[in-house]
């Protein structure tokens, strides 16, 4: 049985960079291009741009880049918008100049200067954004991306190293809309929800929908109780926290094993409480949701269910083949006499 409490609030959860998800709170100090055959490569930190900005105010802020392969190269940066890909944080960079998107920023930002680096050179590019006087509050979000290329082949359009780039997410202060909505709470085993399972481990679910104009970053646990309400089990949810980008759901799922369990064995059944926060901490709200389940070795009790039933039968027929023998016996000493 369900049960979802879902107070007003904002979702979660932008993107990492190209290929792996982002994390807002990075623990990368810098992010590296793969390697061209010849060697040419980038290191850019931080890999992230959180900033905040009034209506009306330009923010600035900067992007070191370091050239780390064996010879200079000319940098060139550009800046395009993305979306949320997909329920894994997963990053759709629009290339569509034509492709609508309301939390756009790229037309905000100043043209960027070309760089010049030496091996090993390192050089910080600065970042200006004006933010529009009639920009509503909320988020709006942009990637800045680098192409790196040796001189002798700058304005040819051919870049020898990988586009990677930096993440900015902005809020325009203001009283944003904040909204976070449970899609789904469930447990599953082997990718299926379920409500009855033999045995650990287990899967918890959660889908978020972020139905607000802000990223937002969820953080939360589950709780696990027995049929007599005693704690069993908690997971956290959201860690390391990740956000979700407005009008965007994201999945998130926790192990409960052996890690969580220890040599505890489940049986019987069992309720599983969510409950998140989200929001500034002058709005935060809160957010739950129940699943009741079940644990229950159903094909190891049928084993020993069948083991019995055929150890009775054994016995069953044992004692008739002696209440037999024993009669046949008598039957014989009878006979004698």
């Amino acid at each position: 049985m369900k049960q979802y409490t879902t107070p007003s609030l904002i979702g979660l959860s932008v993107l990492a960079l190209i290929v792996s998800s982002f994390m807002p709170v990075m623990q990368v100090n810098a992010v590296t291009a793969p390697s061209a055959p010849t060697g040419q490569a980038l290191e850019i930190a931080p890999p992230v741009l959180t900033l905040s900005a009034n209506p009306g105010e330009t923010v600035k802020s900067q992007i070191s880049l370091r050239d780390v392969s064996s010879g200079s190269l000319v940098v060139t940066g550009q800046v395009n918008d993305f979306v949320a890909s997909g329920e894994d944080g997963t990053p759709k960079i629009l290339l569509d100049e034509g492709e609508p998107n309301p939390y756009s920023l790229k037309t905000w930002v100043a043209p960027l200067p070309k760089l010049s680096l030496k091996s090993r050179q390192i050089e910080n590019l600065p970042v200006s954004i004006k933010v529009p006087k009639n920009a509503a509050p909320g988020g709006y979000y942009g990637v800045v991306r680098f192409t790196a290329t040796p001189p002798e082949l700058d304005g040819t359009g051919v870049s020898l190293s990988a586009s990677l780039g930096a993440l900015i997410l902005l809020k325009v202060n203001g009283a944003a809309k904040e909204g976070l909505s449970i899609e789904e709470f469930s447990i599953n085993n082997g990718g299926k929800a379920k409500t009855l399972f033999e045995t650990a481990p287990l899967t918890f679910v959660e889908r978020l929908k972020n139905t607000g104009n802000i990223h937002e970053q969820p953080a939360g646990q589950v709780v696990v109780t027995d049929m007599f309400g005693k704690k069993v089990a908690a997971v956290n949810v959201n860690l390391p926290p990740r956000n979700i980008l407005p009008q965007s759901i994201r999945k998130f799922e926790q192990k409960l094993d052996k890690s969580v369990l220890g040599d505890r064995q489940l049986f019987g059944k069992y309720t599983a409480t969510f409950t998140g926060t989200y929001g500034s901490e002058a709005t935060k709200k809160t957010i739950s949701a129940t699943q009741t389940f079940w644990v229950i070795p159903y094909t190891l009790i049928g084993v020993g269910i069948a083991v019995l039933i055929g150890g009775f039968l054994i016995l069953r027929i044992l004692i008739r083949r002696y209440n037999r023998h024993i009669i046949k016996q008598a039957s014989k000493a009878k006979t004698k006499r």
